[in-house]
């Protein structure tokens, strides 16, 4: 079985197998074989894995199914929010990793939805299958999760023209004299460190928008909505305002009074379309309680 999916390219972009594989959440190796093969078509004509796209441009790509999965389920408790014949909505916790990676195979997100979940979409091979995007292991919150080919299509395209709406909650250092601040500045790998991102002005096009929730003085709830995807995007980018996101030891500070567990983020809202009955859905995913925790201390100083 296959399905197809097409759409418009929103902005300009670089090689077509890049911008699929971080778009669609699928491996480059398997994008590259189906440009190959001819099953990806830009403008109805075929491609090359290095072409560039440009806005404006139609891209249809072909999936096939993939070989059954080899991964182990695992009995892991999730917080499973919603699901149907066609998607599941998870709350993920912290600590938690989506997929499986070399090196960490077991007590995987995937791991603990192939236990729970009877379906998951096979578009993303072995190592991930049903998951459309992912968040940070050290963030928490809501996830979309694919059961069948057809879902995953239909809500990797919606992620990639940025019709989804992904709204995340931070903690970060310092105050923000502004009610609501967009940063728009390009996002790469960084050069000294490649497990690191970085602002680059060459980089990938990346904005996100900032609004102030609630002020502490020495920290500020923020929330912060997506309108890309970036790798860490949203700590990079507060960051580079000189406002990183409390107990985030790889962008901030090492140590916070707040929280030792790991940043805190947290993905609290997904809006999407249903992939069968094209119905807007919403889904808030409760902050965790040690988030909770930070924000009574911080609560309790300002009384």
């Amino acid at each position: 079985m296959s399905e197809k999916v097409s759409f418009t390219v929103v902005e300009n972009a670089e090689r077509l197998d890049k911008y699929l594989a971080e778009n669609m959440e699928i491996s480059r190796s398997r994008i590259k074989n189906a440009i190959i093969s001819g099953d990806v078509l830009v403008n109805e004509s075929n491609a090359k894995p290095g072409d560039k796209l440009k806005a404006g441009d139609v891209v249809s790509v072909q999936l096939y199914d993939a070989q059954p999965t080899t991964i182990e389920a695992e009995d892991i408790p999730i917080d499973i929010l919603y699901q149907d014949e066609d998607i599941a909505v998870v709350n993920k916790a912290q600590g938690m990793v989506v997929h499986p990676a070399p090196g960490n195979y077991t007590g995987t997100l995937v791991n603990a939805l192939m236990f729970h979940l009877k379906d998951l979409s096979g578009i993303n091979g072995e190592i991930r299958p049903g998951i459309v995007h992912r968040i940070d292991k050290d963030t928490s919150g809501v996830l979309v999760i694919a059961k069948n080919d057809k879902a995953h299509v239909s809500l990797a395209a919606q992620i990639a023209q940025k019709s989804a709406r992904r709204i995340y909650v931070a903690i970060v250092h310092g105050g923000i004299k502004e009610d609501e601040v967009t940063i728009d500045k390009g996002i790469a790998r960084s050069k000294r460190d490649r497990k690191k991102m970085s602002i680059d002005a060459m980089g990938r096009t990346a904005r996100t928008n900032i609004r102030v929730l609630e002020r502490f003085g020495e920290f500020t709830l923020v929330e912060a909505e997506l309108t890309t995807g970036r790798t860490h995007q949203i700590r990079v980018h507060l960051k580079s305002i000189q406002r990183p996101v409390a107990g985030d030891a790889v962008y901030g500070p090492k140590k916070t009074r707040l929280h030792r567990g790991g940043q805190l983020l947290h993905a609290r809202t997904l809006v999407l379309t249903h992939p069968t009955t094209g119905e807007t859905m919403s889904f808030d995913a409760p902050l965790p309680d040690y988030f909770e925790k930070a924000l009574r201390i911080l609560r309790a100083k300002q009384s």
